[in-house]
């Protein structure tokens, strides 16, 4: 149902390497989730700028294009309820679910017991669902409060015990509430952002390897600079380096954003990378450069002029 078909090798490209037409099945740590490399993100689906029948038709168009796992969270302002919309009449039986708790708009930075029953029942409301495949807990500002007995985290075994919730995870950029949580032993799966991208690898010294060594699966988002988005394809003029890859991509007649892609594609872990899609059209050309693999010759180039690369 949600694994779909193994990886296939249908054609060669015009740069001489081989085009998937399939999304590889990755193992998400020891949940033995079988999710696409690719992940769909959905903060932009909640946008007051998106009608709900855009954001429908981009999620609608991910699952088309072979993607299983939707990522949402209370914080995104629209964005759960559409993607409930978007996975009524069968959809939600083709795509892992997985939500956040912490950060809704009218009990943001609540990790009480109480303060994540009630998030996570809303979510399931607004989601159309009698379960959540993941649930992770969202941006603490100190991770000891929801790991403190009695709080997030041991609501979230309840509701695991339940059947509400199917697997545990935090969500967040500090490298050490990665870690501390990872060290907790009932975290399933960490969601890291900007960390590890062609401008930033640091989650390769630190978060990577905890999860690595706890069998805890990894999420990589924002890898193509969320916000400034300046991996995205589109000329950063504001950042420099990223404006001299952008040129280097340029003059080579490849995309940014393909190789931001396939770097975080290519990270040594047993998980995912989250892509922050607007539209059907964006989804579609972010599923195009991630099934066109860059060859190696160009990552070696690319090394040799940035240090960094494949």
């Amino acid at each position: 149902m949600k694994t779909g078909p193994q990886t296939s090798i249908s054609r060669k490209g015009e740069n001489g390497t081989y085009v998937k037409n399939q999304f590889e099945l990755r193992r998400l740590g020891r949940t033995e989730i079988k999710a696409t490399e690719i992940g769909l993100g959905c903060a932009s689906m909640g946008s007051p700028q998106r009608t709900d029948e855009a954001a429908i038709a981009a999620v609608r168009k991910a699952i088309e294009l072979g993607i299983n796992y939707v990522d949402t969270s209370p914080a995104y302002g629209e964005s759960e309820r559409r993607v409930g919309l978007a996975l009524k009449n069968g959809g939600r039986a083709k795509v892992y679910l997985q939500t956040k708790t912490g950060t809704h708009p009218q009990r943001r930075g609540d990790y009480s017991a109480e303060g994540t029953r009630w998030s996570v029942e809303n979510s399931l409301r607004l989601l159309g669902t009698d379960y959540l495949d993941a649930v992770l807990i969202h941006d603490p500002s100190d991770i000891g409060e929801p790991l403190r007995p009695g709080h997030a985290l041991d609501e979230l075994r309840k509701m695991k015990n339940e059947g509400l919730v199917r697997h545990i995870g935090l969500g967040c950029r500090q490298h050490d509430f990665h870690e501390r949580a990872i060290g907790t032993g009932q975290i399933e799966i960490v969601l890291t952002f900007l960390d590890y991208t062609l401008l930033n690898q640091s989650a390769a010294q630190t978060v990577l390897p905890a999860a690595k060594a706890r069998d805890v699966g990894v999420q990589l988002a924002s890898a193509l600079g969320s916000g400034s988005e300046v991996l995205t394809g589109k000329e950063p003029t504001n950042h420099p380096v990223a404006h001299a890859m952008w040129e280097w991509c340029r003059d080579r007649e490849v995309s940014l954003r393909q190789l931001a892609l396939h770097f975080a594609l290519a990270a040594p872990i047993d998980g995912i990378v989250v892509v922050g899609t607007g539209t059907a059209e964006h989804i579609e050309g972010v599923c195009a450069e991630a099934l066109s693999p860059v060859p190696e010759g160009m990552w070696r180039e690319f090394k040799a002029e940035f240090g960094v690369g494949v």
